[in-house]
């Protein structure tokens, strides 16, 4: 029989609340392992990644026509959701061509001279991966172009009259791009990625090997059944999955187990507050909102976003994708709508 371990953390005199960070969220939060850790538990190769088995596929077969020819692989773009692989994606294209990979984040790259830097250094035809690419500034996007179609960078060297243009050479590259909003992308440069790629939520088959393959690297015992309600409650997304697993095992080494069962991957979830589809309170605060406040909708977004307190940007770019996927709340022209699953859903928390 688990028992109820409580803690409590009080804060000192003055200190600033801190904001809570979702267990379910798809980006990283603080309390995420190290890089050590993240690298152990990456697949190196196609072959031992599970999951996006269409783009896995088509990635495969570029990559292997590229080797053939000896040429570099055309520039890849792979958007989707947070927290599904993309950048493992990237690390195992550099694995399989068996070439340099560096990886940076768009937001870094705040002028001209940034681009200039990373471009400037590489080896060649090392595959160069830029996260969240659609935050990219104007400027900067445009000094790509020339870039990824010719190897060139265009500068301005000297300022005023003294000004003049400058073609400077660089070696050949790879870049994939990763964005979670495709459609912030300006067309000419989503048009200069010769190869996109979607990728989707992981079903629950798969993430179940991603955790049991995760959990060997980790040396962390587990029964199927443990492994298969952590899969359940992970949102469709490798990186929720491998973090419940860490903190399923918090829960059962404190509780004096020496395994991850069915009985402590339940108890530890439902003390996560995850229920079977993954949700939390926040998710269900928001059905719960348009159930009753709203009459279950349809509700605009301004509105439910102001009576939640949340920006609205929020709502539509972490809370929305999920509930959406899953068919609990549909989008329409005039707002918000619980569908009939959601109804059932939110019965059924209310009753367990």
């Amino acid at each position: 029989m688990m028992t109820d371990h409580k803690q409590t953390t009080k804060q000192a005199s003055g200190q600033q609340d801190v904001k809570v960070e979702r267990i379910t969220a798809a980006d990283r939060i603080s309390g995420d392992e190290g890089i050590e850790e993240e690298r152990k538990i990456r697949p190196a190769c196609f072959a031992d990644y599970p999951g996006q088995e269409r783009a896995k596929h088509n990635l495969q077969t570029y990559v292997q026509a590229a080797r053939m020819r000896n040429q570099v692989l055309d520039h890849v773009i792979l958007h989707g959701p947070p927290g599904l692989g993309k950048t493992t994606i990237g690390q195992i294209i550099a694995n399989e061509m068996g070439l340099p990979f560096v990886a940076t984040n768009a937001a870094t790259i705040e002028k001209q001279g940034d681009l200039v830097g990373i471009l400037a250094s590489l080896e060649r035809r090392t595959t160069i991966f830029v996260d969240e690419i659609h935050r990219l500034p104007r400027a900067v996007e445009e000094s790509l172009y020339t870039a990824m179609e010719e190897f060139i960078l265009d500068l301005v060297v000297g300022e005023g009259k003294s000004a003049r243009p400058l073609k400077m050479p660089i070696a050949e590259f790879t870049l994939v791009g990763a964005t979670t909003r495709i459609s912030l992308l300006s067309k000419p440069l989503l048009s200069r990625f010769g190869i996109q790629e979607r990728l989707d939520y992981y079903t629950v088959a798969e993430l179940e090997q991603i955790i049991k393959r995760a959990a060997s690297v980790l040396k962390i015992p587990c029964s199927a059944c443990g492994i298969a309600i952590i899969a359940q409650r992970a949102r469709g997304t490798p990186r929720i999955a491998n973090r419940l697993l860490r903190r399923v095992w918090d829960f059962a080494v404190v509780a004096g187990r020496t395994s991850i069962d069915a009985e402590v991957a339940k108890f530890a979830a439902d003390k996560l507050e995850v229920d079977t589809l993954g949700l939390d309170n926040t998710d269900r605060q928001i059905m719960g909102l348009i159930a009753e406040r709203y009459q279950g909708g349809p509700v605009g977004i301004e509105a439910l976003a102001a009576t939640l307190g949340e920006d609205r940007r929020t709502l539509e770019e972490v809370y929305e994708p999920y509930l959406v996927y899953k068919g609990l709340v549909s989008r329409s022209a005039r707002g918000r709508i619980l569908t009939a699953a959601g109804q059932a859903h939110l019965q059924r928390s209310c009753v367990s």
